[in-house]
């Protein structure tokens, strides 16, 4: 059985590696370390199909250890001793190169019986995770390795590599090829920065080609096909899942309404409504706040009817919360305000609540002293009367600051022309 095109082609020198400048280019620090010779325990973090497992390779064909190689979606502690065991023998000598290919699938104990080999340099690991390693992986491992991220791979990046496929896919057919115009660019951009899955939609698209016995003709309609929506790079519990949602709060943060459409187009796409519904929530409050306060009962609205209707007509109602929100006045008066109560409550600034702000509706309240002295402020001009609320630890604490807008300033204004009133 033949071998998938991507095995075939896959990279045999650090030159040929598509991406991955900012790690592997001339001079930079993961190239120096493998051209040294010395290879430390290192991550490899990314996602699928950008290089980590054949950077492995290349570094284990470029060194004098015995190479081993597990996957943590199937090794058990068993396969782990049985590679600690080579140490002893005469082929584990100069030192063993484990590479450990989805380390976040083992367990602590899994991860726990390689510190001590990994600790003394009979074992040098090399591990892989598409997952964020310091979510996923033991902090004893994280700490005896360097972690190298790497990086989806640009279009410009991927060209090449699709167009030298699709030419070792003519040769191996003995046939010319005939692309349509914007096929190796639909290609390049169509697979989310994944290397591997270019390659193989380039395969998939010269197995399913027309071929008259001369000539592959490959066409633009048939490349969308095989390509559907895979640059969508999503995983509901992953990396790319906050990512998302952080670049659309900040985005709206930062009131750029077209860069939150696009974060809010690419939940849309994966259809998760629940994330994106919940998240617009929260910025209605912790970002746009009291200087617009009926954004939170409009998004509410948005967001239940996007609920009632599903997509893909739930997408009317969450753009509309997501352009409102862009374009409303910010404050985060509200947030810091709370926050900054919590902090005192956390460090035990709490105090004893004043009498007179307490429960009078009980017999012998009064003897006590609860409820005595407090004034009505509804019996009073504007509805105002000073007196103290805060326990007397906390009595002058400023928890909340009027916000720089037009709605806060107002009532800022409103509230010390009244209290300034009443001190006269």
């Amino acid at each position: 059985m033949q071998k998938p095109l991507a095995d075939r082609i896959r990279p045999k020198t650090l030159d040929d590696i598509v991406g991955q400048k900012h790690l592997l280019g001339k001079g930079k620090p993961l190239r120096r370390i493998i051209e040294s010779g010395n290879i430390p325990n290192m991550i490899f973090y990314g996602s699928s199909g950008i290089g980590k497992t054949t950077v492995a390779r290349i570094i284990a064909d470029n060194t004098n250890l015995k190479m081993y190689k597990l996957n943590g979606t199937t090794a058990s502690v068993s396969d782990i001793k049985d590679v600690i065991s080579e140490t002893e023998t005469f082929e584990g000598y100069n030192g063993i190169l484990l590479y450990l290919d989805e380390i976040q699938y083992l367990n602590k104990k899994q991860q726990q019986s390689l510190l001590e080999y990994i600790e003394n340099g009979k074992i040098t690991l090399i591990s892989s995770t598409t997952e964020n390693p310091y979510f996923y992986v033991y902090n004893a491992i994280i700490s005896r390795s360097t972690v190298f991220e790497f990086l989806p791979v640009s279009p410009d990046e991927i060209m090449p590599a699709v167009e030298r496929a699709f030419r070792i896919m003519a040769q191996d057919y003995g046939l010319e090829l005939e692309l349509e115009d914007g096929v190796s660019e639909y290609i390049s951009r169509g697979c989310g920065g994944d290397v591997r899955k270019s390659i193989n939609t380039v395969e998939l698209c010269v197995l399913s080609a027309d071929n008259d016995g001369k000539t592959l003709r490959v066409g633009l309609d048939a490349v969308k096909l095989l390509t559907q929506r895979s640059n969508m790079r999503y995983d509901r519990d992953g990396d790319e899942h906050y990512n998302i949602l952080s670049a659309l709060q900040k985005s709206i943060r930062g009131s750029d309404e077209n860069a939150a459409l696009h974060y809010a187009a690419r939940l849309m796409e994966a259809g998760d409504i629940i994330s994106l519904s919940r998240r617009l929530l929260v910025i209605a409050s912790e970002d746009i706040g009291l200087a617009y306060p009926q954004a939170i009962s409009i998004v509410k609205a948005c967001v239940d009817s996007a609920m009632q209707l599903g997509l893909p007509e739930a997408r009317l109602p969450l753009a509309q919360a997501v352009i409102l929100l862009a374009t409303s006045p910010k404050s985060n008066s509200g947030i810091c305000a709370i926050d900054a109560a919590i902090e005192d409550i956390r460090k035990g600034n709490a105090g004893d609540i004043p009498l007179h702000l307490q429960d009078g509706h009980y017999s012998g309240a009064q003897k006590l002293g609860k409820a005595q002295g407090y004034k009505y402020p509804h019996s009073f001009p504007n509805s105002y009367v000073e007196q103290q609320y805060l326990p007397d630890n906390l009595k002058d604490r400023k928890y909340y600051r009027f916000g720089e807008n037009k709605t806060e300033q107002t009532a800022k204004v409103y509230w010390d022309k009244i209290k300034s009133g009443e001190k006269k």
